[in-house]
């Protein structure tokens, strides 16, 4: 992922929202939404190159996402952080647990931030800078940042997910896509900010004007797949994803229910 909003503990049915934005060269090879081939249990897009995901579920409901970090001075060997997704969906220790042990190898990776959840907590690494934290109850969002960076993207994407919490997510308990529209809709949104609300990561003024909208269109890299994820308090739930090619044409959607 390259931006997402998610809500903890905030819904009576949903424990878990996710909704975010996967932005990626239009040539790495990918496979879409589906339970993966000889790992049926792990639910989400794949990354063919690399064989790891940047979202899924597993058992149980055992939720991970990880996006890159933007710092264009900083090593991007490692292992794969696609990885740091399929590892722990594999898995069933707990999600802390699971964050501790690797918090001590965190910085054999590029950078990144990974969040992991399962019944019980919410829980986040970052390994640029390194911070581990168990999450509150709340909404949370992060993009190739640090955790809750006011990024104008991110607080965009953050408020609109709070709104659907006060309004439709709430207000009726509706599992029909008219009850996601808003959500797609913010995962769609182009709107460029000012120059001044920009954060400067190190890649110059046009790229990071470029790179600003929740949904980002170009020729060789942009928006790939926009996910919307929603987990129950017994570990159920369905994941839905649309998928985009260059310069933001529709390529097909997805829906998988676990």
């Amino acid at each position: 992922m390259c931006l997402l909003a998610l809500g903890w503990l905030q819904h009576p049915r949903w424990r878990l929202v996710m909704v975010g934005n996967r932005d990626e060269f239009h040539a790495r090879p990918t496979a879409a939404l589906a339970p993966w081939e000889n790992e049926p249990a792990i639910i989400g897009g794949r990354d063919l190159r690399s064989g790891g995901g940047w979202a899924g579920v597993g058992t149980a409901g055992r939720m991970a996402v990880v996006t890159n970090v933007r710092d264009p001075l900083a090593a991007q060997s490692g292992p794969s952080r696609g990885a740091l997704v399929a590892d722990f969906l594999r898995g069933r220790d707990p999600a802390g647990a699971h964050m501790d042990r690797l918090a001590a190898v965190a910085g054999a990776y590029a950078p990144f931030n990974l969040l992991l959840a399962d019944g019980q907590t919410l829980e986040y690494l970052g390994n640029h800078p390194a911070e581990r934290q168990t999450l509150d109850p709340g909404v949370h969002g992060m993009s190739n940042g640090a955790l809750d960076a006011p990024w104008p993207k991110t607080r965009r994407l953050m408020a609109a997910l709070s709104a659907w919490y006060e309004s439709e997510g709430v207000g009726s308990l509706s599992q029909s896509e008219r009850a996601l529209t808003p959500l797609w809709n913010a995962l769609a949104d182009e709107h460029r900010p000012a120059d001044s609300d920009l954060p400067d990561t190190g890649i110059g003024l046009e790229r990071e004007r470029w790179l600003s909208p929740a949904f980002i269109r170009g020729d060789d890299y942009g928006t790939r797949a926009s996910t919307v994820l929603l987990i129950d308090h017994d570990g159920h739930g369905q994941m839905h994803e649309r998928r985009f090619g260059a310069q933001g044409a529709f390529l097909g959607e997805s829906h998988a229910a676990f």
